[in-house]
């Protein structure tokens, strides 16, 4: 199974943060790129709503594609659509690095998982809140990314979901060292120790980024949280 360059830079960053740019200043986009470029963080991650699987609409491949024309940092498209396979190409044409789809959206995603890395980005397959762990073990061997949700997807700013935690650690074990585990929703820095210490490798943030006055800070605060709880966790 081939490895794409962006996965195994970020694998070798672990735990990474992951700016959701659902909550940055759209009236200022490129400036917020370049302001968390500059504070450190190391991929952004899209959220693609298309009003249909999820209640909500926020932007699409024309916007990444302008994104990517300002930043090499890696994208992380999580795709909250309704027929991710039908706008494949046009989010690898934008440049994402890593596609990540649900499997309430496709119930039987191997066939998409491969046509993602065959695009040459790395595959990634999401679960809601209510979606049982057992309904994605069959396709992890496909996956590089594995998205635990710990809000219900479609709005920013949802408080945390407490039993997210015993999917991830359920799943830690699975997808291993050399892969990412992700969660996303109300992720911050009362949570996100919680999170490390389960098994997370990568955080995806909003608020406890984008409502601070100092990016840099938050993002290192949100680093320094998920790898002392890491720590902890491992030597116990």
């Amino acid at each position: 199974m081939s490895r794409p360059a962006a996965l195994s830079r970020l694998v070798s960053a672990l735990p990474l943060i992951a700016p959701s740019m659902l909550k940055c200043d759209f009236a200022n986009l490129h400036r917020e790129v370049e302001l968390l470029e500059s504070s450190g963080a190391q991929l952004l991650h899209l959220d693609v709503m298309d009003g249909h699987f999820v209640p909500n609409l926020s932007y699409g491949p024309p916007v990444i594609k302008a994104l990517r024309a300002v930043t090499s940092l890696p994208f992380d498209a999580h795709l909250m659509i309704s027929d991710p396979a039908r706008y494949l190409d046009d989010y690898l044409d934008a440049g994402c690095n890593l596609i990540t789809v649900h499997i309430e959206a496709v119930p039987q995603p191997a066939r998409l998982l491969r046509q993602i890395r065959d695009g040459g980005a790395s595959p990634g397959l999401a679960l809601n809140p209510g979606t049982p762990v057992e309904s994605i073990l069959p396709f992890l061997d496909e996956c590089d990314l594995v998205l635990v949700m710990s809000v219900e997807p479609g709005f920013g700013g949802q408080k945390f979901m407490p039993a997210s935690l015993d999917k991830v650690r359920r799943l830690a074990p699975l997808v291993g060292k050399d892969r990412l585990l992700s969660i996303d929703g109300g992720v911050d820095l009362d949570t996100i120790s919680e999170a490390s210490a389960a098994g997370a490798s990568q955080f995806v943030v909003g608020s406890a980024i984008f409502d601070t006055s100092d990016y840099r800070q938050a993002i290192e605060n949100l680093h320094l949280a998920a790898v002392g709880a890491a720590v902890s966790a491992n030597s116990e």
